[in-house]
C-alpha cells in the first residue's frame, strides 16, 4: 500500500498507547536479568569481567540507551513541530498526522524519563552521561532543515531496526525493558514512513548540489556524535568501576574502552547508516546521497572519531549496588 499521510495518521491513531500501559502499576525493571540484547552491549569480548560484572555493565549501558534516546527525541520534537506548523506545503492531512507524531515523542520522551527514573532508583550507582543534553540538542539542531530530515530519518529507521533485528525474537532480556522497546516501536513505524514523505517533499525544491551539502552537514553531525560517544564510555567505565567496587588493571581498562566504544558506536551510528530501509528512503531522494551514508556506514569501525567535545557529567563516589 502506497504511504500517505491519511493512512498513517489513521494508524498512528489505532495504535496509540497509554503511558500507563508501560509504566506503574507493579510494572517493574528485573535487575537479575539484561536489558540490551548483546548485539548492543557487547559484554561477552570482555572475558576478563564475572558474568555478574558483565550484568551490571549491560545496564550501565542500557541506562546510556535510554538517556540517548531521550536525547534524540529533543532534537525530533522541534524539528517536527517546525514541520507540522509549515504553511507552504499544502497536503491532506499533513498537518494533522505530524502534530500526532509530535505528541507521540512527547509521549516518548516522558516514557524514557519514566524508565531511567526507575533504574536510577533501583540500580544504586550513579550512571553518567554526556550533557548538558540541551546543548547537544542546540548543537545537531544548528544545521539546515534537509540535513536534520535526513538525521532524522535515521534514527527512526535506527530505532526500528533495532527491536526487529535484536529485539522482537530474543526472550532472554527483561520484559518490561523489552516492553519499552515494543511500544516505542509500535509508534515510530508510522513516523519513520512520515519522516520519508517529509524529506521527500524538502528535496524536491532542492537540488543535487544542496542534498550532497546536507550529506556532508549529516556526516558532521554524526562526527560530532561519535565525538560524545568516545566521551560517554569513559563515563560507563567509571560508572562499571563504580558499580563493581573495583579498579581495572590499565591492559583492561584499554580493551574495556576499545571494545565499549565500537559497540556504542554500533548502536548509535553504524546501524543508522546501514539500515536497508533507510538507504532505500535515502536513495529516492538521491542514490548518491545514499551511496555516501552506506560507505560511512560501512567504514565506520575503521574511524579513529573525532576530537571529544568539552561535554560534561558528575558523578559520586563509589557505593554498594541495592539488591533489586
Amino acid at each position: 500500500m502506497q504511504q500517505n499521510y491519511e493512512t498513517l495518521l489513521k494508524a498512528s491513531l489505532r495504535i496509540n498507547w497509554r503511558l500507563e500501559d508501560v509504566v506503574g502499576d507493579g510494572k517493574r525493571l528485573d535487575f537479575s536479568r539484561p536489558f540490551l540484547p548483546e548485539a548492543f552491549a557487547r559484554t561477552a569480548p570482555l572475558t576478563f569481567l564475572t558474568s555478574d560484572e558483565q550484568l551490571t555493565l549491560n545496564h550501565i549501558r542500557a541506562h546510556g540507551y535510554l538517556a540517548m534516546f531521550e536525547l534524540v527525541e529533543g532534537v525530533i520534537l522541534p524539528f517536527v513541530v517546525e514541520q507540522a506548523n509549515t504553511k507552504d506545503v499544502d497536503v491532506s492531512f499533513r498537518t494533522e498526522a505530524l502534530h500526532q507524531f509530535a505528541s507521540e515523542e512527547v509521549k516518548h520522551m516522558a516514557l524514557f524519563q519514566a524508565f531511567r527514573q526507575e533504574f536510577v532508583a533501583e540500580f544504586g550507582v550513579d550512571c553518567g552521561f554526556i550533557g548538558p543534553a540541551e546543548e547537544i540538542s542546540r548543537a545537531i539542531l544548528d544545521h539546515s532543515p534537509l540535513a536534520i530530515a535526513i538525521l532524522v530519518l535515521g534514527i527512526e529507521w535506527m530505532s526500528q531496526g533495532h527491536y526487529v533485528e535484536s529485539v522482537r525474537n530474543d526472550n532472554e532480556f527483561d520484559p518490561q525493558f523489552k516492553s519499552l522497546l515494543r511500544h516505542h516501536w509500535m509508534e515510530e513505524m508510522q513516523h519513520a514512513r512520515m519522516d520519508a514523505l517529509v524529506l521527500q517533499a524538502m528535496a524536491n525544491r532542492h537540488d543535487e548540489r544542496d542534498i550532497d551539502r546536507a550529506i556532508d552537514e549529516y556526516l558532521e553531525i554524526g562526527a560530532f556524535i561519535d565525538a560524545g560517544l568516545k566521551q560517554q564510555v569513559s563515563l560507563d567505565l567509571v560508572s562499571f568501576e563504580r558499580a563493581a567496587c573495583r579498579a581495572l588493571p590499565d591492559e583492561e581498562r584499554k580493551q574495556f574502552l576499545e571494545v565499549q566504544y565500537q559497540a556504542l558506536r554500533w548502536t548509535f551510528l553504524g546501524s543508522a547508516m546501514l539500515n536497508k530501509n533507510f538507504l532505500i528512503s535515502l536513495a529516492q531522494v538521491s542514490r548518491a546521497a545514499s551511496q555516501r551514508v552506506e560507505s560511512a556506514g560501512l567504514a565506520i569501525s575503521q574511524q579513529q572519531g573525532a576530537t571529544a567535545a568539552p561535554w560534561h557529567s558528575a558523578g559520586r563516589d563509589c557505593q554498594g549496588r541495592n539488591d533489586p
